[in-house]
């Protein structure tokens, strides 16, 4: 507590970041160089820093567990909080490039996993673009659901070839997803949920979720209620746009 009294970007009732600490920028453009380090390969990655209680810091791993979820674009770390007690046994981790924010949800991690033991050691984050490298960090078909929730719409025509959804970066997207793995993606702006939509129907490595599906999977209904931004668009009683598909296999 005298800590936290010392502290005051830790609330003294929670024991929780103050988000008010951690503002930045509400997107930060993907095409820039920013300086942080990269592993050259998913095997280089030290994942003994993320999860203590599944990898030794030695390197060595007991059972051989990977992370299977990737929330791209984190933010404020809420969808993973609330994916992070649904699966308990799915590795996940958050992919973020501005560098508060990414402090922020790491000291968040880091409190809930004090005050509530044994919980939240299967979620974590990193700061990286990962518009460049995504494959630094995931193997061929290893994750099984990747997150893009609410990413800058980028309105301008010329700008169009920053947005975290385009044919390009759908192979690679594609390639890190095993076949049956799920993308998922959502946005309160229509012309950029057309734009996702458009991208992921014409993929020749993607399908569409069935309603049923969508029914029941779980996590199709943190979609608008999990982050920051889709409680803002629900306070204002605005729309949201969701587009929801498969991994398959490319017919030959």
């Amino acid at each position: 507590m005298l800590e936290n009294e010392a502290n005051p970007t830790i609330s003294k009732s929670t024991g929780l970041p103050r988000k008010r600490f951690y503002r930045a920028r509400a997107h930060s453009n993907p095409l820039s160089d920013s300086h942080f380090p990269v592993p050259i390969s998913p095997s280089h990655v030290d994942y003994s820093l993320h999860y203590p209680q599944f990898f030794s810091s030695s390197g060595e791993v007991g059972s051989i567990k990977k992370v299977q979820f990737a929330d791209v674009g984190c933010g404020f770390g809420g969808l993973l909080i609330s994916l992070s007690t649904l699966f308990p046994e799915t590795l996940m981790i958050g992919m973020e490039l501005r560098d508060k924010v990414t402090e922020y949800v790491r000291e968040r991690i880091l409190a809930l996993r004090t005050t509530n033991p044994g919980q939240y050691q299967n979620v974590s984050v990193v700061r990286t673009n990962s518009m460049k490298y995504i494959p630094n960090y995931f193997e061929k078909g290893q994750l099984t659901k990747m997150f893009f929730l609410f990413p800058d719409p980028h309105f301008k025509e010329k700008n169009h070839r920053r947005r975290v959804i385009s044919p390009h970066l759908l192979d690679e997207y594609a390639y890190v997803l095993e076949v049956g793995g799920i993308i998922y993606t959502i946005t309160d702006v229509e012309e950029l949920g057309d734009w996702m939509k458009s991208c992921l129907e014409n993929h020749p490595m993607f399908e569409a979720l069935t309603e049923e599906e969508l029914e029941a999977d779980p996590a199709v209904k943190l979609l608008n209620t999990a982050t920051e931004e889709g409680q803002k668009v629900a306070r204002n009683e605005g729309q949201t746009f969701q587009a929801v598909y498969r991994r398959i296999a490319p017919s030959l």
